[in-house]
């Protein structure tokens, strides 16, 4: 028989810190048999493009439903991570707005588990839009920038 659970306030503090911190929905902490998963709800985001077809909106477990259009030309994040512009700190970026980018070239690196995962341009083109900042943390899907 299991004896009652009792939850530590004080690590819940801190993992609500850390999701503010890192700009996750969701945190899980398990540590002897017992877990703690903290999460956090945004409010429901509507977006609509004349341009662009109607999205459908796509409830997640434990989510309110919300719709979302991604650009077209988006280059999306595939990872949730922290963005970088640069290879270091006060290198130049890698691109700017205007500049012409063939397929395959680094566009940004994203941090995923201390490990850097270079961006590679999906298609050649112009960049039109950066869309993220050097360090900000991004989740997957989330547009990071436009190449027209």
């Amino acid at each position: 028989m299991m004896g009652k659970f009792k939850p530590d306030d004080d690590l819940i503090r801190r993992l609500a810190a850390l999701l503010e911190e890192t700009g996750l929905s969701e945190i899980e902490y398990e540590a002897n048999g017992q877990r703690i998963r903290v999460g956090r709800q945004e409010a429901p985001v509507a977006a609509w493009m004349p341009t662009a077809p109607q999205p459908a909106a796509v409830p997640m477990p434990g989510t309110a439903p919300s719709i979302e259009v991604v650009p077209t030309g988006a280059v999306t994040s595939p990872m949730v991570g922290t963005v970088y512009t640069a290879s270091e700190p006060g290198s130049p970026p890698f691109v700017k707005v205007g500049d012409t980018v063939s397929e395959g070239q680094t566009l940004l690196i994203i941090e995923a588990m201390k490990v850097m995962n270079p961006l590679a341009s999906p298609a050649a083109g112009k960049v039109t839009r950066i869309m993220v900042t050097d360090g900000q943390p991004v989740e997957f899907g989330e547009p990071l920038l436009i190449i027209e």
